[in-house]
Order: structure tokens, then sequence, then C-alpha cells
């Protein structure tokens, strides 16, 4: 199996929770971006898309720097990888086990009678 952390699993797919988190991983995933863009799209106030940035950097989704009065995030990609081979795990687990399901369902039934 792969090595990761099971506390910061639990922090990233906490983070990916939220569709507004989710949307700012989306734009992050095509580069820099300041944290006035990031809220852009989004309908809440700058404390609250300060705390979700707040929740993507203890997740070690995403990098600030400060330029100035500007901060500028990226994204980190680790976090996402690790939480995509944990998937990937038991993603081939249970296409094992469907198919077993599935040759097991596909067998012939013996006939009554028959032994």
């Amino acid at each position: 199996m792969v090595n990761y952390s099971v506390d910061m699993l639990d922090v990233t797919f906490a983070a990916l929770t939220s569709p507004i988190r989710r949307g700012m991983l989306e734009r992050l995933s095509r580069g820099w971006a300041t944290v006035g863009e990031l809220a852009e799209p989004y309908d809440v106030s700058p404390p609250a898309i300060s705390k979700h940035l707040r929740v993507l950097e203890k997740a070690g989704l995403v990098e600030r720097r400060v330029r100035g009065r500007v901060h500028y995030c990226r994204l980190v990609p680790q976090p996402m990888e690790d939480a995509a081979a944990y998937l990937d795990f038991y993603r081939q687990f249970w296409q094992a086990q469907f198919q077993s399901l599935a040759d097991f369902l596909a067998q012939k039934p013996d006939q009554p009678g028959e032994a």
C-alpha cells in the first residue's frame, strides 16, 4: 500500500468538502492567483474567503506568498496525489471484488435434481 499519513488524508478530504474550496483549487490548477482572484466568483465575505484559504493551507493544498499587500496562492499537488493513490488502491480492490461477483453471477446455476 502507498505511504501516506492518515491524519493528512483526513484533513485533505475535509478540505475538499466545500464547493468554494474545490473551486479555488480548480482555479489554482491553472497557476498562481491572488486572493482577490480566488474570491471573485463567490458572493462571500473577505473573512470567509480567508477562512477557506486557511483550511486549504492547513491541508497543505495551497501555499501563500505575500508581496507587499498582495497575497499570491499556488496549488501544492502532493496532498491530492496522496489522496488519489489512496482512492486508487481501493478502486482496484473494489473492481476485483465486482469482477468476482460478475464471474459468480455469470455461472450457470445447477439444474434442479442434478448433483
